[in-house]
């Protein structure tokens, strides 16, 4: 009795360990199917975490779940269980096989996944394997129907994810690239055939007509919703090569260019979002496996299969006898919400831009009217158009358009972070220039949030105070017993006393900051208090107006003009910058012959050093704003976007990192480390004389450039009203370097995290041929 009592307990727990287990697996495939469109929305942390999580577990738990089933197959049954209660089980087994084909809205959650495409297959072949085991040990099985009906299912879904997963990886998309590119005209290339047959390539061209690049491409004089969306879908068909760092060939370049050139700036950036948010579904998601007669013929067998196997097994009678009931109720749920996945995934599928440009065709021409149904999708495609809302800025002074697209009708973020240099070293509070929530949002949230935040501000002031209280009480106990010491050897024991008693805070803190050292997570702790500091500011119209036009207006600089301005051949910008001002050189040498990401930070202190000075005026303010936030973004993409920028700036990191001690240092020379103030930080900066120039002292290996910042923003400060023009420009030539050198599967990643604006200037520099340009004076730069 002893042994078979916990037997049996043992027994039971395996049996519900299964039931939690298939349960789990369902609930991560709903987690996932909900909240995985969310992502190219949003760079939220805590759904990119619970995506993550849920990405890793889906696996683990299908396959764990799978190798339970199996071990229960393999025991005997209780005399006290229903007679077919095991069977019943091994028809879960399927079902997991289902759900490790995952949903329509999520194949990867990086890029590296799909690279192991190959390894998707393997599993593929295992988890069949696995799943026929079980059913084996089950036969004689009376539910043998509805199982091959849901392994059937199971399979499709399984390969289906596969394929998507080969599509999107690297090696698809540069053989995808080189069958584009061969010409369906070219002679040699063209079979005999007889007369009255059809030719492959007009066969060809029949089952694609829809996607095919029409003669020309020619801008309409009104641009609707549809005409843009099927632009972009040409564009991204066309320009694939830019995702593997293959480069098109000229008349696909010269035809871009051309047409880019014509756009204004609203349509360049519908375009752009549209045809990043392709990129997206064809590297993250089921879209280009689904639009295929493969995924139709899958889809169709896997959800007929679904359907098949739910119906047998709700008209069978008698399942009350046969099976427990808590079994039952999780086999129709498992069906039941199977089903439902399904019909979400593609009804989420359905209304996607990807759908809208299989099903609808470019217009060639003026004449040509279209399809019937193009006004429907127009009119649909209408409600996710940019919508932008006046807002105030600079205090009230000024107003701008921010872009305000309602959160489940964007095709990304619509958002810039933001991080800065100053306000992190002074641990100063966030100010935004805009607000990315409207101003009942922010009554509401305020309104909620005041009593937490009431709260802490009255603990941070509580501490401040008992920090000084103990400074001052540290430093009266001390003068006291000098006073009273002399001679008397007594004295010179409480000394001892009151410092170890005073020490105490200093020795917790060494301690915690000796384990930090020992597990080797200063660094994760210091990334922790970097992302507290960054913060978002809404897309401004007026911005991106000024970046398209900066970046036209290089197709407008001849060649030669273009190199006017070099001053040397060793630095990022060699050949690529031009700045309207009298004196060039003044401000030349912290651009060429100066490493990327030292150029960065210089500019950065400088920016924010001239910003903090004086207010903006109404003919300062455009470029004053663009200035202050390119300069924080980059920044920004500079400390915590380590991966995009290591081709870049290569040690950004530790130059920040001297810099950031350089400062520290000096403010608490000055007596302000905890005055929590940039204006007064600045003005300390700008206070200090510099009769030597620093580099001139610490020559071009120093890592820290604080003070040579402060060098940069005097001789930016002689341009007079002219300096905020000179920046905007300066900002824009870093913004441009970093987008086309930055690496590319890093900046891929960004489309699963809210996307980024260096995403959009990015491909608007590829559509304008502008890439070639920085390409070229790299390699001037290398070999000279």
């Amino acid at each position: 009795m002893v042994e078979v009592i916990p037997t049996h307990i043992k027994d039971v727990w395996d049996a519900w360990n299964i039931r939690g287990m298939v349960l789990l697996s369902l609930s991560i495939q709903t987690i996932l199917i909900i909240f995985a469109p969310l992502r190219k929305r949003t760079p939220n942390r805590l759904l990119i975490l619970v995506l993550w999580l849920s990405y890793l577990l889906a696996d683990w738990s299908a396959n764990f779940a799978i190798g339970l089933i199996a071990k229960n197959q393999g025991k005997d049954a209780k005399p006290e269980d229903p007679p077919q209660d095991q069977k019943l089980m091994a028809l879960w087994a399927p079902f997991l096989l289902l759900h490790l084909g995952g949903p329509d809205t999520i194949t990867a959650y990086s890029l590296e996944d799909n690279a192991l495409w190959h390894r998707h297959f393997l599993g593929l072949a295992l988890q069949a394997v696995s799943g026929a085991y079980v059913v084996i040990q089950s036969l004689p099985n009376t539910l043998w129907v509805i199982i091959l009906l849901l392994f059937i299912a199971g399979t499709f879904k399984y390969l289906e994810r596969t394929i998507a997963l080969y599509l999107a990886s690297s090696d698809k998309f540069r053989g995808s690239v080189l069958k584009v590119s061969t010409s369906d005209s070219d002679e040699t290339n063209r079979p005999e055939m007889d007369e009255g047959s059809t030719a492959p390539s007009e066969m060809h061209r029949q089952d694609n007509a829809r996607q095919q690049r029409p003669l020309k491409l020619e801008k309409p004089n009104t641009m609707t919703h549809l005409d843009i969306l099927q632009f972009a879908f040409w564009f991204f068909n066309n320009f694939k090569s830019l995702l593997v760092n293959n480069v098109f060939n000229s008349e696909q370049c010269d035809e871009s260019r051309e047409f880019f050139s014509k756009l204004d700036h609203e349509e360049a950036l519908t375009i752009l979002e549209v045809e990043l948010g392709f990129i997206y579904e064809g590297l993250y998601t089921k879209v280009s496996v689904l639009h295929t007669w493969v995924g139709a013929v899958t889809r169709t067998i896997a959800l007929g299969s679904l359907l098949s196997a739910f119906c047998i097994f709700h008209f069978r009678t008698k399942k009350s006898h046969e099976f427990h009931g808590a079994d039952i109720v999780i086999t129709y749920t498992l069906f039941l919400v199977g089903i439902a996945l399904d019909l979400a995934s593609l009804l989420m599928v359905l209304p996607s831009d990807w759908t809208f440009a299989v099903y609808s065709r470019l217009n060639e021409d003026e004449a040509d009217s279209g399809s019937k149904i193009d006004p429907a999708l127009t009119w649909f495609l209408g409600l996710k158009r940019l919508q932008w809302k006046k807002q105030n800025c600079c205090k009230g002074r000024f107003k701008h358009y921010v872009l305000t697209t309602p959160f489940l009708l964007r095709r990304w973020a619509g958002s810039i972070k933001l991080f800065n240099f100053i306000t992190y070293s002074v641990k100063a509070d966030i100010e935004r220039i805009h607000s990315t929530k409207g101003r009942t949002r922010q009554c509401i949230w305020k309104a909620i949030l005041f009593p937490f935040i009431y709260t802490i501000k009255i603990f941070k002031k509580l501490c401040e105070m008992m920090a000084i209280w103990n400074h001052n009480l540290h430093q009266f106990i001390r003068d006291v017993i000098n006073e009273w010491s002399g001679e008397n050897p007594v004295a010179h024991y409480a000394i001892v006393i009151v410092e170890f008693w005073f020490m105490i805070p200093d020795f917790f803190k060494f301690i915690v900051n000796y384990i930090s050292s020992s597990l080797g997570i200063n660094d994760l702790i210091d990334d922790i208090i970097l992302i507290s500091y960054v913060h978002s500011e809404p897309l401004t119209r007026e911005l991106w107006d000024f970046i398209f036009t900066q970046l036209r207006l290089r197709l407008q600089r001849p060649e030669k003009e273009s190199r006017k301005t070099k001053a040397g051949k060793k630095g990022w910008a060699s050949g690529n910058i031009e700045l309207e001002m009298a004196d060039t050189e003044r401000l030349m040498r912290y651009i060429a012959d100066v490493d990327y990401d030292r150029s960065l930070m210089l500019w950065h202190i400088a920016t924010e050093l001239c910003y903090q000075e004086e207010a903006s005026t109404e003919k300062n303010c455009n470029n004053r704003e663009f200035s202050k936030i390119l300069s924080d973004y980059m920044m920004y993409l500079l400390i915590m976007q380590q991966k995009l920028m290591s081709e870049v700036a290569g040690i950004g990191k530790i130059r920040f990192r001297d810099t950031l001690a350089e400062a520290e240092k000096f403010f608490k020379r000055r007596q302000i480390e905890d005055s929590r103030d940039v204006k007064r930080a600045t003005r300390e900066i700008r206070s200090v004389k510099i009769e030597i120039h620093p580099r001139d002292i610490k020559g071009n290996q120093s890592k820290s450039v604080l003070f040579e910042a402060r060098a940069l923003a005097k001789e930016v400060d002689k341009h007079g009203e002219n300096k905020w023009k000179v920046m905007s420009q300066v900002w824009m030539e870093l913004l441009s370097h970093a987008a086309w050198n930055s690496d590319a599967t890093a900046r891929m990643e960004l489309l699963s995290k809210g996307g980024e604006l260096i995403n959009f200037v990015w491909l608007a520099m590829a559509h304008l041929g502008l890439g070639d340009q920085l390409t070229s004076s790299a390699k001037e730069a290398t070999l000279d």
